[in-house]
């Protein structure tokens, strides 16, 4: 760790045609913020600027050119900027090719100095996958470009909302391909890598359960059979290796029952089926977490919201969330308090 009193967070500032400039501002202006790390906003002076300008807040945005003495004095925000985008390409709330590849970028350089051992984490606020796309990136997440950037084998997103937690099998996948990817190996593969986060993460024996496919977890075969050919033969094949999973559970029950404290998390089939539980459960506060990278990394469980964006209306408590959650990840504490 940089320091070993404070962790050194890297912020990134997301799509600077959305709410992530406005959200990052904001959470930089809450105490608590300052108290626990030392944070740095990776992404372009101009925006953080006029983020500040459309706040009403009072906290100096200054360009550090080194950044391990970031992140020390609450009334500043350091930013690492590239000077890879002009304040002329910049036009809040419509999508521009030019702020998908900036912030892309950004990431890229967070992750950099993560590996570098620069910071002890990263915390990111959202991007714009179409932005992105027409950007020309054909990794369009946070998550697919920081393993295609690690050479990851393995990594997963799991959403948090209070005290539920979900993994994903998939995530931005059509729902039809989703399905492809409903195989014993894939599911065996992504029950282990939640079974070794959660014991690191300080859960000894963490209970998974494991979501269905279909609905009524089929119905013995009537309306499909993934569950019997893929998902049941993975549970017990991690059962076998003393992995506490449970299931398949049908959908319709398995979250409740987390939320009710059965499990620790559960493992969802597709994206949408373990998104819609939690930001029911907790939409303001919901955020995002990767297993299986080299360093941490957590993010706000929202989009752009391009409709809003330069408006001073979005709010900050997902940001301040996934900052407190980096934190605690990169001091060794696991999801206390999670």
């Amino acid at each position: 760790m940089t320091d070993t009193r404070k962790p050194a967070i890297a912020i990134t500032m997301g799509d600077p045609c959305g709410i992530g400039p406005e959200v990052v501002v904001k959470a930089l202006a809450d105490p608590r913020v300052y108290a626990s790390c030392r944070p740095l906003v990776v992404g372009n002076i101009y925006a953080m600027r006029q983020a500040m300008k459309l706040t009403g807040l009072h906290l100096r945005i200054h360009e550090v050119k080194d950044p391990s003495a970031a992140g020390r004095d609450p009334k500043v925000v350091d930013v690492v900027d590239i000077h890879n985008l002009n304040p002329e390409d910049i036009t809040v709330g419509q999508i521009s090719p030019a702020c998908g590849k900036a912030a892309m970028e950004w990431v890229t350089k967070a992750g950099e100095l993560a590996l570098a051992g620069v910071v002890d984490g990263l915390a990111t606020a959202p991007l714009n996958k179409e932005a992105a796309s027409l950007a020309g990136y054909k990794s369009i997440g946070h998550m697919e470009l920081l393993q295609e950037m690690c050479q990851a084998k393995t990594v997963a997103t799991m959403l948090l909302a209070k005290n539920l937690r979900v993994v994903h099998l998939t995530t931005h996948r059509s729902l039809r391909v989703a399905c492809d990817y409903v195989k014993k190996g894939r599911i065996l593969e992504y029950l282990q890598i939640t079974h070794e986060s959660f014991v690191r993460w300080g859960f000894p024996q963490p209970r998974i359960g494991v979501a269905a496919l279909n609905p009524h977890g089929s119905d013995g075969g009537l309306l499909g059979s993934e569950e019997a050919q893929e998902i049941a033969p993975a549970v017990a094949a991690a059962r076998v290796q003393g992995i506490q999973a449970v299931g398949p559970v049908p959908a319709d029950i398995v979250f409740h029952q987390a939320i009710q404290g059965r499990y620790d998390v559960v493992l969802a089939m597709f994206h949408d089926q373990g998104h819609i539980p939690v930001k029911v459960y907790g939409f303001e506060e919901s955020i995002t977490a990767n297993l299986g990278l080299p360093f941490v990394r957590t993010s706000v469980d929202h989009g752009t919201a391009f409709d809003i964006a330069g408006k001073g209306v979005a709010d900050q408590t997902s940001m301040l969330e996934s900052i407190r959650l980096a934190v605690a990840l990169a001091q060794g504490n696991g999801l206390a308090g999670f």
